[in-house]
């Protein structure tokens, strides 16, 4: 049977396409050369699951992919499938004391990685904790193996190429028959939750979450075999493995991922394999618009695709449907306790929609508008907590039992912690995060209707609004400005600009230049480290004005 499918397991979808789409082109990549179809992926995945079963890895085993998005990480999502372990994906930007408590806390037994990223080596890290050398069986009883993916492998790591030196004893039979023990809703797939704010959660996620959820979102925006997708998104995200991988393949179509997100090497990307479909959050987006060299690069094969993680500017939405060739680019809205895909906008969306909204509710999903407080329905186009229920809700966080009963209700509802709004039209509007929400002296105040409105100022190209702490009001408003290249923003006009679009509780008492937000690798602003870091400065002016004081 051809593609799409759905209602499949992970490591059976791809046995389904290399019987299918045998000759058809699977996974590109230019850095390093590597071109994979349908059946050549499917063979070396089942070459790595006979090399994890011969290292011991067994059915519910947790394994860690600590890696940018690399060919083995893709190979690894379905034979970790294939065999029934189940895989942790690490995020790129974490350090030793984060890497040691995500592994402690997933009971990881196998973690396979790379050299390292952006200057962080990641052996290092490992060996400042122990888990690498002599020690590691008494500092770390549950890690039996550390697999390095690359060259120059040391001795005291074992190289992920011997993996693919099967042993003699896995047959092909054995894969087969791991692989067909796994049912769907067997939890195949450990998420940890970004660290925007609070500890990081592990989200359990099974077949029927995220092969479904990946199939339903390429369904709206048209995947078929004939399309290419630039994957830029990090693979440890649900947008990268999820929506990225699983939708493309659930239609059988191609991915070009791009090793680790640069403007240049997208740009490059679409432009050298004619990709149809693009995916990101809009500084990535921005980032590529704003390359010196855009103009160059041919991107009229593109069509559609995917923008997440936060609500596009209407300015910024207009120059990628027309200047980057995405005129059916749609809007999606999710977490990763929904495995992650809630809404989505209609791939002929008007602008308001895709700027203004998330879309409407995806397919076998059910979505309702709470009041926190009393728990029960709000009217119609009023602010609530969004609640959702579906084939999509997690298995719930791994070993916390509390925080899974504080997130799940006992008849299935996900309180999403998000505030929202369902239009009469169905169209969702995400209004902020219940906990990003300032209370400044008994008045709510939604960071986003701030931000919204400053995005307008014509000198600013991006802003995150926060809360800061006040002894006067409990909490105050800041606002952390980006000016746009070439233009200065006057801190004192800010509020001007505000005055007569904002509820005076509203305005911005505080603001700050930056050059840059403190993001997380899939591209959300860490609000909490831009919230540390002002108030750092608020105290350290007060100290110095204190000290002159006491000198006068």
């Amino acid at each position: 049977m051809n593609p799409p499918y759905r209602d499949v397991t992970v490591g059976a979808l791809l046995t389904r396409l290399a019987e299918a789409l045998p000759d058809h082109e699977a996974l590109i990549y230019a850095e390093p050369s590597k071109r994979f179809t349908f059946k050549q992926l499917n063979d070396e995945a089942r070459l790595v699951a006979r090399g994890l079963v011969g290292a011991g890895v067994q059915a519910g085993d947790r394994v860690a992919v600590w890696a940018t998005n690399v060919p083995e990480w893709v190979v690894l999502q379905f034979a970790l499938a294939k065999i029934g372990a189940v895989l942790v994906t690490v995020n790129t930007a974490l350090r030793a004391s984060e890497i040691e408590y995500l592994l402690r806390q997933s009971d990881t037994s196998v973690l396979i990685t790379i050299r390292g990223f952006r200057g962080v080596d990641y052996l290092d890290e490992l060996r400042s904790l122990g888990a690498i050398g002599g020690h590691r069986a008494a500092r770390w009883p549950l890690l039996r193996q550390i697999f390095l993916v690359g060259d120059d492998c040391p001795d005291d790591v074992t190289p992920f190429a011997s993996l693919r030196d099967a042993n003699s004893s896995v047959t092909d039979e054995t894969i087969d028959a791991r692989e067909s023990a796994i049912g769907l809703d067997d939890v195949i797939n450990m998420q940890y939750t970004s660290g925007t704010t609070g500890f990081p959660k592990g989200v359990m996620l099974s077949s029927r979450n995220i092969v479904n959820n990946g199939y339903w979102l390429a369904h709206g925006i048209g995947f078929t075999p004939a399309d290419r997708l630039c994957l830029c998104v990090p693979l440890f995200h649900c947008f990268g493995c999820v929506i990225g991988v699983l939708g493309a393949y659930t239609h059988g179509a191609c991915l070009c991922p791009v090793e680790a997100f640069e403007p240049r090497r997208v740009l490059e990307t679409v432009a050298r394999e004619r990709c149809t479909a693009l995916y990101g959050v809009p500084t990535m987006f921005l980032a590529e618009l704003e390359d010196p060299e855009f103009a160059r690069f041919d991107l009229s094969s593109l069509r559609t695709g995917v923008m997440a993680g936060a609500l596009c500017p209407e300015p910024l939405m207009r120059r990628v449907m027309e200047t980057m060739h995405l005129p059916e680019l749609t809007i999606a809205y999710g977490l990763t306790e929904t495995s992650p895909g809630l809404t989505q906008t209609p791939r002929d969306a008007s602008l308001s929609e895709r700027t203004q909204t998330v879309g409407k509710v995806m397919p076998e999903i059910e979505l309702r508008i709470v009041d926190p407080a009393t728990g029960n329905d709000v009217a119609e186009g009023e602010r609530g907590e969004l609640w959702a229920r579906g084939y999509v809700v997690m298995k719930g966080y791994y070993n916390m039992p509390d925080h899974t009963a504080a997130a799940i209700t006992a008849d299935g509802w996900l309180r999403s912690g998000d505030q929202a709004s369902i239009d009469t039209a169905g169209n969702v509007r995400i209004t902020g995060r219940i906990k990003d929400v300032i209370i400044r002296g008994g008045e709510n105040v939604a960071p986003k209707e701030i931000e919204d409105l400053l995005r307008q100022h014509p000198d600013v190209a991006d802003v995150s609004v926060y809360a800061i702490a006040s002894e006067v009001f409990g909490e105050d408003v800041a606002a952390a400005i980006r000016p746009r290249a070439g233009k200065s923003v006057d801190t004192a006009d800010v509020a001007s600009f505000c005055r007569d679009r904002l509820a005076r509780f509203k305005i911005p008492r505080f603001v700050r230049l930056v050059d840059a937000f403190p993001l997380t690798a899939s591209g959300k602003i860490q609000k909490y480290k831009l919230r540390q870091a002002h108030e750092e400065d608020l105290r350290a002016i007060a100290a110095a004005s204190a000290s002159r004081s006491s000198s006068a």
